[in-house]
């Protein structure tokens, strides 16, 4: 009785919000295939696609804006009062200040500290961490944060996580199962490269022209992932061009122009898609028609058994001579029986090796730059400023070159993406270069608290923090952090278990466990990332075991030091940090130090800091990034 009836007060206290499903985030409609063309099924989810991922992120503004109130004021001020700390300043308030919107304030250090913990390493900061950070009067602290966990290794884990997800590097997939052994060899690649430094130029470029055997070679496996069963080889090569233009270059439209000219089709959608042909999209499949992958060995007993061995041919074409498989029948165009490879800008290869001359047309492309400034920045922005980022419109991002109307330029900001992509090339491609130079900008480090009306068309601005909902890894290790009992996942093909989500080698490892899986973690294959939120998740974060079980005393290490507080108001304090990285209001320091006053036995007080620890769980900030 008395433990439910603290629960009842403290769920109170929690102001905790349930989500329906966003609006705008979206099962991905881009299978692989192509076997259906996604945009006659459901044209609404791409022409208003823009549209609703403003609305969806604007949806977790307000919701998130409605039950924070005890996170502080938000006060706003003229975008001229703030620092500018670099370009990215100059063309953000010079839009606030065009459009006459106001700026919300900085973070405070409170506010700072966790999102760049997450953002950057995926994991919240300790309350030891907090503190010393609060306590700096160091002028650059916020700078040497910045660079201390851009060269952690928690920034590997994260950063391999996000671009996992991009690549798609997962055991099992509709297509084309890589085995644990090709998961796991892309997989520890990617942190061996990410811990050293790899451009993500040479990330891609490695991924494109990596040869040999898949349980060996971890870029390998990338184009393994288009291997299109069910009909002819066209359709690989068909795939691998999507896939490429799609993850690297942000032209995802690749998928329809395969099956169809974008004329009479893309009409609405992209200007370059309207005057795309099939023929020209098959001319860039043509650069993957060489490539092969054959059945390493026969041998049950070889380790490497159910491996492909990855290579290159010395002749091939595309063919134009189909009548059957997963894209509509290819015919001879006149006499035309066959196409050689040529890139969307025009450029034929020089030698044999067409996957190499391909990979160079792509990272020397302006749209590879553009891609991958527009994913990072809605990475730690929360919003892209072209949506969705995977449907890039080349003819429409130049603002040198802007189109003929009625069209307009595609980005929110397209002065501003065009800067990121230049410096993201000045700085070779640098991960961690280019991540510092928008976490230090004043407009990064604006407070997700805004006491103006915030209205719909202010979304494209960034007038201030979009918060995001954390990743279901994220929630999994933040509890993990905040009560120091770890897991202990046995995974396929490595040889100690794994203690923390964001080191699993994809979404679909260690069973998934219930309450991750609740956060949409997708699949990596025909089921993307959401940031929706669901009665689900509320519900497992209430009374899922991995939480219930973690916030025992005689379980959890970090309650149990909690515990020996000497004041109420200490216990209280450090509960708030170690959870929610900041300290109690005077109203919720208050409720919970009149509850831990009932407690008259050490067993009571147990009670009373579990009930505390579950009500910080429940809490809306502890699930956000704001």
């Amino acid at each position: 009785m008395f433990r439910s009836m603290i629960r009842g007060t403290l769920l109170l206290l929690s102001l905790s919000v349930c989500f329906a499903q966003d609006p705008g985030t979206l099962v991905d409609p881009t299978m692989d295939s192509g076997v259906n063309c996604a945009f006659r099924v459901a044209p609404d989810e791409f022409v208003d696609a823009t549209a609703k991922a403003r609305a969806a992120s604007y949806q977790r503004v307000m919701k998130f804006s409605r039950q924070s109130s005890a996170l502080g004021a938000g006060s706003t001020l003229a975008p001229t009062e703030l620092p500018v700390r670099s370009f990215i300043d100059e063309e953000i308030f010079g839009a606030l200040q065009k459009a006459g919107v106001r700026s919300a304030r900085l973070s405070n250090d409170h506010e700072f500290v966790r999102r760049i913990y997450l953002d950057l390493t995926g994991r919240i900061p300790t309350p030891a961490q907090i503190r010393e950070f609060v306590a700096s009067e160091a002028p650059n602290k916020r700078a040497e944060l910045i660079d201390r966990l851009l060269f952690s290794p928690e920034f590997v884990d994260r950063w391999v996580l996000w671009f996992g997800d991009l690549v798609g590097n997962v055991s099992t997939n509709t297509f084309f199962p890589l085995r644990a052994e090709g998961r796991n060899a892309y997989y520890q690649w990617m942190v061996d490269s990410f811990s050293k430094g790899m451009s993500l130029k040479d990330l891609a470029w490695n991924s494109i022209v990596a040869k040999g055997n898949n349980f060996d070679v971890g870029p390998a496996n990338y184009l393994l992932r288009s291997q299109t069963p069910g009909g002819p080889a066209q359709d690989t090569y068909d795939t691998a061009a999507y896939r490429a233009a799609r993850d690297f270059l942000g032209i995802g439209h690749y998928d329809c122009v395969l099956c169809h000219n974008g004329r009479g089709r893309l009409d609405s959608l992209s200007l370059w898609g309207r005057n795309a042909t099939r023929a020209e999209a098959q001319r860039m499949a043509a650069f993957f028609s060489r490539e092969r992958n054959q059945t390493a060995t026969t041998d049950r007993l070889d380790p490497r058994f159910n491996s492909r061995f990855v290579t290159d041919v010395a002749t091939g074409q595309y063919s134009l001579n189909t009548n059957y498989g997963n894209r509509p029948q290819r015919a001879p165009i006149g006499t035309l029986r066959a196409l050689d490879p040529e890139y969307r800008t025009g450029g034929t290869p020089k030698s044999a090796d067409w996957r190499g001359e391909f990979a160079e047309f792509m990272i020397n492309d302006p749209m590879f730059a553009r891609n991958f400034a527009n994913r990072i920045w809605k990475q730690l922005f929360n919003q892209g400023l072209v949506e969705p980022v995977d449907q890039l419109d080349p003819m429409r991002l130049d603002p040198a070159k802007p189109p003929p109307a009625p069209w307009t330029l595609q980005a929110s900001n397209p002065v501003l993406l065009e800067r990121l992509a230049q410096k993201l090339t000045s700085q070779d491609y640098n991960l961690r270069e280019f991540i510092r130079e928008l976490v230090s900008s004043s407009a990064y480090q604006l407070s997700a608290q805004y006491d103006d009306p915030w209205k719909l068309e202010y979304q494209p601005l960034f007038a201030r923090h979009y918060p995001r909902r954390l990743e279901g890894e994220e929630i999994h290790d933040a509890i993990q952090i905040a009560t120091g009992v770890l897991s202990a996942y046995r995974v396929n093909g490595f040889a100690e278990p794994i203690n923390w989500a964001l080191k699993l080698p994809d979404p679909l490892e260690a069973g998934g466990t219930t309450l991750m899986n609740t956060f949409y973690r997708g699949n990596r294959d025909t089921v993307a990332r959401q940031q929706s939120g669901s009665i689900q998740q509320q519900l497992g974060l209430m009374n899922d075991t991995f939480v219930t079980n973690r916030i025992r005393v005689t379980s959890s290490p970090v309650l149990r030091q909690i515990a020996l507080n000497a004041t109420a108001q200490g216990l209280v304090d450090d509960l708030f940090l170690t959870f929610l990285s900041r300290p109690p209001t005077v109203r919720e320091s208050t409720q919970a130090i009149d509850v831990l006053a009932k407690a008259n036995s050490t067993a009571a007080k147990n009670a009373v800091i579990e009930d505390l620890a579950w009500a910080m769980i429940n809490k809306l900030d502890f699930m956000f990034s704001y």
